[in-house]
């Protein structure tokens, strides 16, 4: 016990965050180091019964903060993917024989927007490695928020409790501020209409999984690509390959932005915005659809009415997608994917939604103990 108090009170790395005056825009998977114990914020030695896992600390490869996903490098990427790929093997035992890689570790989830896949899923692969999990639902209702505490406070608190926090907020940005204010690891869940860098990487994963490459893909995105954050990301992510061509394919009100168009030309990236479905899916490997965020338009029911409904993936999808592609959506779905869809092994979705529990499970041991 002694041995995982040292080890959950060592300092923690952070990822360089993009944009940030103290921090460079590159992930990159180097040695950590500490250099001792931190109580109450000043640096103290490291006891002798400490001294080896200090050791083990200092030549294990451990990530930083996850804020977004434009900050990974394909190397970065590589790795997590390869140790993904080693949680499958875990996930598939721990029936028989548990895993113990995070025992004694504490993950806290602070959710002030719904969530059922990104959760759950966080809160599984923390459990399916040993560890334990603090975790507030609706934190904007029912947390210390509701009587006006601020975001760096609420930080500043829970890092006492845990060694790792799981961010999900309604405002864009909020993730990197927490990770500005905390000690330990932060993942961004979903900030808003900002980001969603867990499962752009859990899409690209499963893109990678389901097709067998990522270079030369052709990607059809379809649905609400203004307010989607798992577009968004995605977007970002998939621009670290070759030879990539992006389709966006929405209702008018809900066009991709131009700051994630302006990204991909400087990354040389294709795309082009097209109005026809189904010339957009005989073309591509994947088809990801999103529904229309009826919570992002406020008191405008009647633009949502109107893109509601206007792009659903069907039959005749199916009859001119090519027999290799596949379809995705980061769920929940409503109508856009019509029921009949699912039974064709083409329908990749439920299968993505289980790939987020073995990104998951790789990002908590890479941020936790390392490779």
């Amino acid at each position: 016990m002694a041995a995982a108090a040292a080890r959950t009170a060592l300092a923690r790395p952070h990822l360089p965050l993009p944009s940030s005056t103290r921090r460079s825009s590159r992930l990159s998977l180097t040695p950590f180091s500490a250099p001792g114990l931190r109580v109450g914020g000043a640096a103290t030695s490291i006891s002798a019964a400490a001294a080896p896992l200090q050791q083990q600390q200092a030549t294990t490869p451990r990530l930083g903060d996850v804020i977004e996903a434009q900050q990974f490098d394909r190397d970065a990427l590589n790795e997590i993917f390869e140790v993904a790929r080693e949680m499958e093997a875990v996930e598939r035992g721990s029936h028989g024989a548990p895993s113990r890689v995070l025992e004694g570790y504490l993950m806290a989830t602070l959710f002030y927007e719904p969530s059922t896949r990104t959760r759950l899923s966080f809160e599984a692969a923390m459990r399916r490695l040993g560890g334990e999990v603090l975790t507030t639902e609706n934190a904007r209702e029912f947390s210390s928020a509701a009587k006006g505490e601020t975001l760096e406070d609420t930080i500043r608190t829970v890092e006492g409790y845990s060694d790792i926090i799981v961010l999900r907020h309604f405002e864009s940005g909020a993730a990197r501020r927490a990770a500005d204010t905390a000690n330990i690891p932060v993942i961004n869940a979903g900030d808003g209409p900002g980001q969603h860098p867990t499962q752009a990487l859990l899409d690209v994963y499963t893109i990678k999984r389901e097709i067998g490459t990522l270079d030369g893909i052709k990607l059809g995105l379809v649905g609400d690509l203004a307010n989607g954050r798992t577009v968004r990301s995605l977007a970002y992510l998939i621009a670290k390959y070759q030879n990539i061509k992006i389709y966006f394919v929405s209702p008018d009100v809900v066009k991709m932005k131009d700051d994630i168009k302006d990204y991909l030309n400087s990354q040389g990236v294709a795309w082009e915005e097209s109005s026809d479905l189904l010339e957009v899916a005989s073309k591509c490997d994947v088809i990801y659809q999103t529904r229309i965020q009826k919570e992002r338009f406020g008191e405008r029911i009647d633009l949502y009415e109107a893109a509601r409904g206007k792009y659903i993936v069907d039959k005749k999808v199916l009859g001119v997608l090519p027999k290799h592609a596949v379809i995705m959506h980061p769920l929940p779905r409503l109508d856009e994917i019509t029921v009949d869809v699912d039974s064709d092994p083409r329908a990749a979705y439920f299968r993505q939604a289980k790939n987020g529990l073995y990104i998951r499970m790789a990002l908590l041991k890479l941020l936790l103990v390392g490779h």
